[in-house]
């Protein structure tokens, strides 16, 4: 979830965007399938963490698109530490094995 509301901080996406957008971002070495994204998106509508509303996409369908609020940045950026710390305690931990 973490990365989903990373990449909603800069704009509001529809799902097919946000999972291109983390595909991009990550130098196309992570994929995000629908399986895992859509049930994601709607534990953070859930959680209140983002908001979704109905627009017209450039080629005319109706897509959701997706925009963080304000509780989700706060989520994101406790997500963000809790992995800078871990992250550290395994490099630590691989630096002394």
């Amino acid at each position: 979830m973490m990365l989903v509301l990373r990449v909603l901080t800069t704009q509001p996406l529809h799902g097919y965007a946000i999972a291109q957008r983390i595909h991009q971002l990550s130098a196309e070495e992570l994929r995000v399938e629908e399986g895992s994204l859509y049930p994601a998106l709607q534990k953070l509508l859930v959680k209140g963490w983002v908001k979704a509303a109905w627009r017209e996409s450039d080629s005319g369908r109706q897509v959701r698109e997706y925009r963080v609020t304000a509780s989700g940045r706060r989520q994101l950026k406790a997500e963000m530490a809790e992995y800078r710390r871990t992250a550290s305690a395994i490099g630590l931990l691989l630096d002394e094995a």
